[in-house]
């Protein structure tokens, strides 16, 4: 039994970028989700995929400079995302449409022009790496690059928490405390381009969101409380993170998409038997008052 735990779950972090790998995972599983809890309590679930696809274009203008230099692309995709979230941000503004909208025509935009200016100055291979990342590939460059902006997120995420959570639950309050909303939720969204921009060298520019969502509403299925959400879904991101690499090890699978189909498995799974709002959850609240009722005389 031991030797099989070994050779199962020891023996493949023996190799560097097996370890590689895996710390990047964890750096993102720990930035991520809490990010993703955030969004979903503000309702803009989509606006992290849109962002995801915002960055594209400064990720491709970063390849077409510098080829595959992470800290190239990187700064090209904060810069991008960033544009775009201020003239969607604008655009809601000045003509009155929901920002959502505006950031769905800008994501949409920004795929399409990412796409042509990487298939412009590279071949089908170097789309598909931009596009859907390589974890396996992570060097010790990437490495550093990405545990950095994902202490970053943690260190700042964690200064404006408490305005944070005042903005989600009561805007109002927040203005009238001398807290400019805009601000914090200007930064709040720069952050989420921040852990983007860290996740398409790992997960690509397609799947990065999904280390930040799929956690995130899963464990709306099985907590209420803020804390226990964020600890949930980091949870259930590491466990992603780690058992995904090993299942790309062993049965020879794409690392990215093994990731986020293990975090889809656990979101399906809590929606059928979770202990908050499940298939199961809702069931047992119907059968629970026929259960009390007496019967008649």
């Amino acid at each position: 039994m031991l030797d099989l735990i070994d050779a199962w779950l020891l023996a493949p972090f023996g190799y560097g970028f097996m370890r590689r790998a895996a710390v990047a995972g964890l750096a993102l599983s720990l930035a991520a989700p809490p990010l993703g809890v955030f969004l979903m309590l503000r309702g803009m679930s989509l606006i992290g995929d849109a962002m995801a696809h915002a960055i594209l274009p400064g990720v491709a203008l970063g390849f077409l400079f510098a080829g595959f230099s992470l800290p190239m692309m990187s700064l090209g995709g904060i810069i991008s995302g960033l544009l775009v979230a201020l003239l969607a941000g604008s655009v809601s503004r000045l003509t009155g449409h929901r920002e959502d909208s505006a950031m769905a025509s800008f994501f949409l935009m920004s795929l399409a022009a990412g796409v042509m200016l990487v298939s412009m100055g590279g071949s089908s291979v170097d789309l598909t790496h931009v596009l859907f990342g390589s974890i396996l590939a992570v060097d010790s460059t990437a490495l550093v690059l990405i545990a950095g902006i994902a202490s970053l997120i943690v260190l700042v995420l964690a200064a404006i928490f408490r305005a944070l959570v005042v903005d989600c639950l009561d805007p109002l309050f927040l203005r009238g405390q001398g807290v400019r909303g805009g601000l914090v939720h200007g930064t709040f969204l720069g952050l989420v381009v921040l852990n983007l921009t860290a996740g398409f060298q790992t997960l690509g520019t397609l799947m990065a969101v999904g280390l930040m969502m799929l956690p995130a509403t899963t464990a709306r299925f099985w907590s209420q409380r803020l804390e226990g959400l964020i600890a949930i879904a980091i949870a259930l991101a590491v466990l992603a993170s780690f058992f995904g690499l090993l299942l790309s090890y062993h049965l020879g699978l794409p690392s990215g998409p093994s990731i986020i189909l293990l975090a889809g498995m656990a979101y399906i799974f809590s929606a059928l038997f979770g202990r908050q709002h499940s298939v199961v959850a809702r069931f047992r609240r119907r059968v629970a008052p026929l259960e009390s009722t007496p019967p008649a005389a």
